[in-house]
């Protein structure tokens, strides 16, 4: 049983709303994620009166002052209702014409639920790729700050008919950079700078254990460091959704990292959002490890994804680690199809993933000069568009907390 992370709730309250008031001065931004369980009933229609809940507490958090982003799931699940065909096992292009059918209907409650408030909605759907490319994740960033702007909810929702994760290239190096809605709601709170990211679902928090198996398992009010035992006491998922209490946790450990909190609670609570707000925090609270990491940064190691990798010696690891750049002449293996400008993994001679970073050279020019000296490159391209094939101030060590 973990019981050294379980505090006093009064703590964690107290930790929670000292962060929710330090920028009082300034409009505070939160994420809140919905998942598939908390928006449908158990047959997988969309549950009306738990939509109604939830528009209710953001217009009155709005009202507070706040700016929300609100990332939803329910799209397959509304459309496999409304469609009144049971899936296969697997079918995946089902999944996705239930995507189709079933967002439609869902932004149509949510326009017509939010209207009852004089609040006006926005869709935007999010493909892996458009995180993942620097310019697309600019222009995400600038539309969803001019919509808070003119005081429209954003609705974010992973685009299942074009990103699910089998039809991604396959390729050695290559890593997507979110699976679900748990994840994709903590990149957004990066894009964004959020101030907090609530992710409400069927369960109150995270336990110390597995509450189906042991009858006296316990909330874990407050987490402030990520471990083994905390993760193996995330099992299970529901019916109708992708991820489970693992890719929260997954989510909330990226959020951590980046110096935004976290919290975990149920969307089925009564007053569960503005209560969190308030400062209350219902769930468990997850506390950033550090102060905000800078926006580059953030984009590079959970952003933007993999397009290849780079195996490096022990020696340009150990370089790195102690705030080096990557120089040619520590690689040793390029795998994968990469341009100029794309993040590329940095793994060990154990093909550890240690670093991500934007390289100043293509895999086809890499391979060309892996293990030179810098005034070998020269020779060998007949340029040198720069001495480092990735600049530190461009590359993240997730060892790091910046």
């Amino acid at each position: 049983m973990v019981t050294h992370v379980i505090v006093l709730f009064s703590e964690r309250n107290k930790s929670l709303f000292k962060y929710m008031n330090k920028r009082s001065p300034m409009k505070k931004l939160v994420v809140v994620k919905v998942g598939t369980s908390s928006v449908t009933r158990k047959d997988g229609s969309l549950d009306l009166d738990a939509l109604r809940e939830l528009t209710d507490q953001i217009a009155a958090a709005v009202k507070k002052g706040f700016q929300i982003i609100l990332v939803t799931s329910g799209a397959i699940a509304s459309g496999i209702a409304e469609l009144g065909i049971k899936p296969k096992p697997n079918d995946i292009v089902f999944k996705q014409a239930c995507a189709a059918v079933g967002q439609a209907i869902l932004m149509e409650h949510y326009r017509q639920l939010f209207k009852r408030h004089n609040l006006k909605v926005a869709q935007v759907l999010l493909t892996k790729d458009d995180l993942a490319n620097r310019v697309s994740y600019i222009h995400i960033c600038n539309v969803l700050d001019r919509l808070l702007s003119l005081g429209v909810v954003p609705i974010i929702n992973e685009n299942d008919v074009t990103s699910v994760d089998e039809i991604m290239p396959v390729m050695k190096g290559y890593k997507v950079n979110f699976s679900d809605n748990d994840i994709l709601s903590v990149l957004i709170g990066n894009a964004v700078q959020a101030d907090l990211i609530v992710i409400l679902s069927d369960v109150d928090g995270l336990y110390d254990a597995n509450p189906s198996r042991k009858g006296d398992a316990r909330i874990i009010p407050l987490v402030e460091k990520m471990t083994p035992e905390l993760k193996m006491a995330a099992e299970g998922k529901s019916a109708f959704g992708r991820g489970g209490m693992k890719t929260k946790l997954e989510a909330a450990e990226i959020a951590m990292q980046s110096g935004i909190p976290l919290v975990i609670a149920n969307s089925r609570r009564k007053n569960v959002l503005i209560d969190t707000l308030d400062g209350k925090n219902p769930g468990t609270y997850f506390k950033p490890l550090g102060g905000r990491m800078p926006s580059i940064k953030s984009w590079i190691a959970y952003g933007a994804g993999a397009k290849g990798q780079i195996k490096v010696n022990e020696g340009a690891k150990q370089a790195i680690l102690r705030g080096a750049s990557l120089l040619a002449v520590g690689i040793e293996e390029v795998s994968g199809q990469f341009k100029i400008g794309d993040v590329v993994s940095i793994v060990d001679s154990n093909e550890k993933e240690f670093a991500r970073g934007i390289t100043n050279y293509s895999s086809d020019e890499i391979n060309l000069i892996k293990g030179l000296k810098t005034s070998q490159i020269k020779r060998v391209l007949g340029y040198i568009r720069r001495k480092e094939i990735i600049v530190r101030k461009l590359m993240y060590v997730f060892s790091e907390v910046s």
